[in-house]
């Protein structure tokens, strides 16, 4: 089947009374596209990146626009024509079900990390190159192995991990990380998101590539402020891994040697150019001493102990 997009400039003042208007002409499912609404999202979850796409900015940019899909028949070619009457600068566009629902795996093939893993999107043949495979179903969650932050954070871990390492995974997201770990030999990872829906994630990214809760535990919370989950997190882990933001690296490496093992490594990225001294002066504050530090594209990497 295939639908109309309809699109409608519209002053931000006005965005609710042209919906209800729109709304009595048949219209429903709306879309609000507002730079105020993106600006103040930005700045109230600032804590969260040190980073926002550039192309995404500039689609908000002095954006406030009204958005609905009509079904491309007899019924929504009418309220299309009422709409047009009543706001004739209306464009249009059509989009098919499939384009919805199938385009954007188009974007998402094999990728080669390191010397010796591949990220695979589980619809995806896995190569044969010999590389070992990790699924993974890209979904709404970061972590996907195509960002220079992740490519880093995996390449790094891939020394680390054997039959014993017990890694713990903060900021889990995906849960790429961990399973990355897991799949290259690690015993066990625990993993940690503020994100509620990582735990579901991740534990179904791990299924895609056989490894169960025996192997893999995550839990959804803030261990900076947290004590009783940073306690249910358990300690000795000979690996600890942090690919989250310079401005949660900061605090979290005041409590990360209560996680570690004896001779156990940090790994930490998603540190944004211009952060990276800031972020180790910290972790050398607490008691770290960075033996790497790998940069790729505008991000940085540290491996620690």
């Amino acid at each position: 089947m295939r639908w109309i997009e309809v699109c409608l400039d519209t002053p931000a003042e006005e965005i609710d009374a042209r919906c209800e208007a729109l709304a009595a002409l048949g219209a429903e499912g709306f879309v609000i596209e507002n730079e105020a609404d993106f600006q103040e999202f930005l700045e109230n979850n600032h804590q969260y990146w040190d980073y926002v796409d550039k192309e995404l900015e500039e689609k908000f940019a002095g954006v406030s626009r009204i958005k609905c899909y009509l079904a491309d028949d007899e019924g929504g070619r009418g309220i299309l024509k009422a709409m047009r009457e009543a706001y004739p600068a209306i464009s249009i566009s059509y989009v098919a079900d499939s384009d919805w629902e199938n385009n954007w795996r188009e974007y998402y093939k094999p990728i080669e990390v390191g010397e010796k893993l591949v990220v695979v999107p589980e619809w995806e043949e896995v190569p044969a190159d010999g590389r070992v495979p990790l699924r993974l179903d890209p979904g709404l969650i970061f972590g996907t192995g195509s960002h220079a932050t992740t490519r880093m954070c995996l390449a790094a871990l891939e020394r680390f991990a054997a039959p014993d390492l017990r890694v713990l995974d903060l900021g889990c997201g995906s849960g790429i990380l961990g399973i990355g770990a897991l799949v290259l030999g690690a015993e066990r990872c625990v993993g940690c998101d503020i994100d509620p829906k990582a735990p579901d994630v991740a534990m179904a990214n791990a299924a895609l590539n056989g490894i169960g809760a025996e192997r893999f535990q995550v839990y959804a919370g803030d261990i900076l402020s947290d004590r009783g989950l940073r306690k249910e997190l358990g300690s000795d882990y000979g690996l600890v891994l942090a690919n989250i933001v310079s401005d949660v690296i900061i605090p979290l490496s005041a409590f990360v040697r209560d996680f570690m093992a004896e001779g156990g490594f940090f790994i930490c990225s998603g540190i944004i150019e211009g952060r990276q001294d800031e972020v180790r002066a910290a972790l050398e504050h607490n008691g770290f001493t960075v033996e790497e530090h790998f940069c790729e594209e505008e991000w940085h990497c540290f491996l620690c102990r």
